[in-house]
């Protein structure tokens, strides 16, 4: 009891969630939208529609020789507007299954093709 003698309860506790579904859809919520993986890339292709191929080089130590070595993955991205052309640096982000091979979307453009 407090000193207004009303009784407090769960103090610190939120309120019981109904189903899983909403406890997921909250659990998103507190991570945020955007707390996904983000890469950045050159984009090598842009024939295809509302999507763009995205090639993303990385360059670590080889473990045993010391090394620096360099690789490069691909990854497919949604781009709606499609705004993106050959030779631009863009970001990508993580997102749900958009088809197949599609589970990437662009983020923003960071450097125009000249």
């Amino acid at each position: 009891m407090t000193d207004d003698n009303v009784p407090v309860e769960n103090v610190g506790e939120s309120a019981p969630v109904a189903n899983q579904s909403e406890a997921a859809s909250a659990a998103v919520a507190a991570r945020g939208r955007n707390s996904r993986r983000t890469l950045q890339g050159v984009v090598e292709s842009a024939k295809m529609r509302k999507s763009i191929r995205v090639s993303v080089t990385r360059e670590f130590k080889h473990p045993k020789y010391e090394k620096r070595v360099r690789r490069k993955n691909s990854y497919v991205a949604h781009d709606e507007k499609e705004e993106a052309k050959v030779g631009d640096v863009v970001e990508i982000m993580e997102t749900r299954k958009l088809s197949k091979t599609k589970n990437w979307r662009l983020v923003k453009i960071l450097k125009r093709a000249e």
